[in-house]
């Protein structure tokens, strides 16, 4: 086994993007208790973050794991890009066919791992005495979720929706437990914080798509892109940016404070870069695949910076 090819198959099947967007979101639960003077119980937090991190891998690996079930040993090439987009170039012919059963092996032990992680991190905080039904029921449903989207038979990666669930579990449960955690009930704040984020997480992941479109298609991995299809995908990715900043607009209005509101809208910019490169994209421009993705990244990144340290900083 090519331990070196292993190892990065293993940090690309981890989605350090993702794994970063988890700390951040979550961190906006804490932000939200702190911000209405509940004291920070830093044990318990710490806790809860290493458990939705360990379900985060957990659910990634499996995924990996089933992607390589009945795989037969093969070069492996790189994703066929857009139309304009420089094709990568084939292994040397004499490069030694990689066996995706020793892939199978590492990645079924690392979610094991990390599946056992996360139960004992939920044994301390229950410990703690940290769960209380609502958090119990919140990080059971993250579970369910986690496990859906990875995990014959539903395994909803592949069914067009797969996305959607992966922004609401970030974007929406996991600032709502680490509020729970902390404070043991909801608050309106959470709704008025996070369903924007949800946005602007699934236009990115809309966004990071585009490059393995084609790939996609030639495979049959029903993603939420090939389903709406380039054209429509694209427009809903421009939209759903808007639409975020909008809602940001709506929260002011229904209450949100704007000492709060005021930081996430520093990213607009980064945004309004990210619909201008769709839309070259969308009329001809050579795609930038790097330059797109890192967008794509950063606007729901500041977006929860800003607001985090608003949030903290009270």
């Amino acid at each position: 086994m090519n331990r070196s090819r292993l190892f990065y198959a293993i940090i690309k099947a981890a989605r350090p993007w993702s794994l970063l967007a988890g700390v951040l979101l979550y961190a906006l639960g804490g932000g939200m208790a702190n911000y209405l003077g509940s004291p920070i119980d830093w044990p318990v937090y710490w806790l809860g973050q290493g458990a939705v991190t360990a379900l985060q891998l957990s659910s990634y690996f499996l995924h990996e794991y089933f992607d390589l079930i009945g795989q037969p040993p093969q070069r492996r090439r790189p994703a066929a890009p857009l139309d304009g987009a420089a094709p990568g170039e084939a292994p040397p012919d004499d490069q030694p066919p990689a066996d995706p059963r020793a892939d199978q092996a590492a990645f079924i032990q690392l979610a094991a791992t990390t599946l056992t992680v996360g139960a004992v991190l939920t044994v301390l905080l229950l410990a703690n005495g940290a769960l209380t039904p609502s958090a119990m029921l919140f990080l059971s449903i993250s579970f369910v979720m986690a496990l859906v989207y990875a995990v014959p038979p539903l395994r909803l990666i592949y069914s067009g929706y797969g996305e959607l669930l992966q922004a609401i579990l970030l974007a929406n449960f996991f600032p709502a437990l680490s509020f729970l955690l902390q404070t043991s009930e909801l608050h309106r704040l959470l709704a008025l914080m996070t369903f924007p984020l949800t946005f602007l997480f699934l236009s990115a992941t809309l966004a990071r798509s585009l490059r393995t479109y084609l790939d996609d298609l030639r495979r049959d991995r029903l993603s939420m892109l090939a389903r709406l299809g380039w054209e429509r995908g694209m427009k809903l990715h421009n939209v759903l940016i808007l639409l975020a900043y909008f809602l940001l607009g709506v929260s002011v209005l229904l209450g949100l404070p704007w000492r709060l509101a005021f930081p996430a809208f520093l990213s607009l910019p980064v945004g309004l870069f990210q619909i201008w490169q769709i839309a070259g994209i969308a009329n001809g421009a050579k795609p930038r695949w790097t330059l797109l993705s890192l967008t794509a990244m950063s606007t729901v990144a500041f977006t929860a910076y800003f607001m985090n340290l608003a949030l903290w900083t009270e």
